[in-house]
């Protein structure tokens, strides 16, 4: 087991690395597939990944990214990205009248559980595109990964060294907060460190590297919220993994949960440091 998830990690992180360095369409794209797996995850949960809802949700997560991915793109003078915010309450009203037209089809559980598919999955994961087409967002969108995986990893090291205080016993019963304190500081030291490396790519900042050791930190803290909550829907509703996709680590869920908190926070942070 051990093998398979550490050969399988290896994998995931050079795709991933690949296809942040590529960038452009191709990062939009594989965030797009990544975000309509998690949908159809999420929405299996629940039953309802065959169901109109479910639908609903893969065909806005598409015609999302599309926006996104042609944000610039002027139609009587008005850029296709100021749509987002109408796209998502069409897409409200669009469940809502799968809802009402086919009473009593449908639970409103079921519909409330299709619109966070969408707006937990979709539009938080595509931070991570948004990143990586600032200016500058290919060295930026690494700090999505500093702050998720790199936390994970250095508050399950810190947990099994020093950890006495259970953090969340009946949610996480492994989890610590020694584990947890570790964590938002060994994310912020992984920050500091990647600032010092590559301090000549984030010139227009200053005190780079205190800058990205704060931001990696309190990058971390979603990080951890995001995780913990990824388990507690997994708990609700009885399911071990949310899938198979990524042997050893489950499904994209499992292995994403916390970047799909921490890429929006990064990305605002980024913002309001950079200016841009």
């Amino acid at each position: 087991m051990f093998k398979t998830r550490l050969i399988s990690g290896i994998v995931l992180v050079a795709l991933a690395f690949l296809t942040l360095w590529i960038g452009g369409p191709v990062t939009g794209l594989v965030t797009m597939a990544l975000s309509l797996v998690g949908v159809f995850e999420l929405c299996r949960v629940y039953k309802i990944e065959q169901r109109s809802p479910a639908v609903l949700a893969y065909v806005w997560t598409v015609i999302y990214y599309a926006m996104l991915m042609f944000r610039d793109v002027e139609i009587r003078g008005f850029q296709i990205g100021r749509l987002t915010l109408p796209l998502m309450i069409t897409y409200l009203l669009a469940i809502l009248a799968a809802y009402v037209f086919r009473f009593p089809k449908y639970h409103d559980r079921e519909i409330m559980a299709a619109f966070m598919s969408f707006f937990y999955v979709s539009v938080m994961l595509s931070y991570i595109y948004k990143i990586r087409v600032m200016e500058n967002g290919g060295y930026f969108v690494v700090l999505i990964f500093l702050c998720s995986w790199g936390n994970d990893t250095l508050a399950y090291c810190t947990g099994m060294l020093f950890g006495k205080h259970k953090m969340s016993p009946k949610l996480s019963p492994k989890k610590s907060i020694e584990g947890l304190i570790g964590g938002i500081i060994g994310a912020g030291i992984l920050g500091l460190l990647y600032g010092l490396f590559f301090k000549s790519r984030f010139d227009s900042i200053d005190h780079v590297e205190l800058v990205l050791f704060i931001i990696c930190a309190l990058g971390a803290v979603p990080a951890v919220i995001g995780d913990l909550a990824a388990s507690a829907i997994k708990r609700n509703n009885d399911v071990k993994d949310y899938g198979r996709l990524i042997p050893g680590h489950g499904g994209v869920l499992d292995r994403f949960d916390s970047m799909i908190f921490t890429a929006p926070i990064i990305y605002y942070l980024v913002v309001f440091v950079s200016g841009l």
